[in-house]
């Protein structure tokens, strides 16, 4: 019944009968592609893996953990928070409702439920998604490389940063700044130094597997990438990776008085987050490193843990 995800809108139905699950696959099946969970812990692996779905149908009364408690996990986690949620369930109570749309749901529906009016409601919901997502897209992205912009990176690094102190979990964070780049728009002209922009960001970003993780343009020829439960080892890693990566695509520079192609330098810190700490202190950590990595000779990897 599970299928893989394709160009429809996914929704995940949630729930514990399998006749119900049987109805509503067949009601949604022709418009949207069509996923299930019959636990909440299952649920909860499909939500957080690569392809999330774009809607949850989620019964609240299920052995184990129950739908208050998925949509509670799911909302807490800025990765995964935006996903609309629709109840659908016996209990029929004003404060059942109350309860649902106080944890973050769209939307709740009552069994036996009317089958036009689950459609209507799935197809009302999926349509504002994809309104809102159109709109992010819009805000969130930068207009050269199309990768997450500033504005992006702040709200996220800010939601993510008051997850990680909930949950104990380590941050870290990446800054890169590319090499003489000033000498590669002075040498080869502005239209190159964008096209350049391009290149790096596309193959940067391609480095990342986890939706969780970001990388976005922070300003000028600097990038920043976020990598939420990631210890110091992890972070490391990566920037080793971003740094081979950029090499391999043997961008001439030969204004460069370090290699004849475009390199970048790199500022690596990691956190485990708690109230005591400010945010602040870990992109000022990791912007101290980076100097540090430019004043080195670039090309380089300085790092830090707090």
């Amino acid at each position: 019944m599970d299928t893989k995800p394709s160009s429809k809108s996914t929704v995940l139905i949630v729930d514990d009968s399998p006749e119900n699950i049987t109805v509503l696959g067949a009601l949604l099946r022709q418009e949207c592609t069509v996923r299930v969970a019959t636990s909440g812990e299952k649920a909860l692996q499909i939500v957080n893996s690569d392809h999330p779905p774009d809607l949850i149908l989620l019964d609240v009364i299920m052995p184990g953990m129950d739908g208050y408690e998925v949509c509670n996990m799911i909302k807490a986690n800025p990765a995964t928070k935006n996903i609309p949620i629709i109840f659908i369930t016996a209990k029929s109570g004003e404060d059942d409702e109350v309860k649902g749309f106080e944890l973050g749901a769209v939307d709740y529906i009552t069994k036996p439920f009317s089958p036009v009016v689950i459609k209507a409601r799935v197809r009302t919901h999926l349509e504002l998604k994809r309104y809102r997502d159109l709109l992010m897209n819009t805000s969130y992205f930068d207009g050269l490389t199309g990768i997450p912009n500033r504005r992006r990176f702040d709200e996220y690094f800010s939601s993510m940063w008051s997850f990680s102190v909930r949950e104990s979990l380590p941050l870290s964070l990446i800054m890169i700044d590319i090499d003489n780049f000033k000498m590669y728009n002075d040498y080869y002209g502005h239209l190159e130094g964008d096209i350049c922009l391009v290149k790096i960001a596309q193959a940067l970003s391609g480095i990342l597997k986890r939706k969780s993780d970001l990388f976005a343009r922070y300003g000028g020829e600097e990038f920043v990438c976020l990598l939420p439960d990631t210890d110091h080892d992890g972070a490391l890693k990566i920037a080793r990776d971003f740094q081979e990566t950029v090499l391999s695509l043997q961008i001439r520079h030969a204004e460069s008085a370090i290699k004849r192609y475009v390199t970048i330098s790199q500022g690596v810190a990691s956190i485990v987050p708690d109230t005591e700490i400010s945010q602040k202190s870990l992109i000022v950590n990791a912007d101290e490193v980076l100097f540090k990595a430019k004043n080195s000779g670039r090309n380089e990897i300085c790092d830090v843990i707090l």
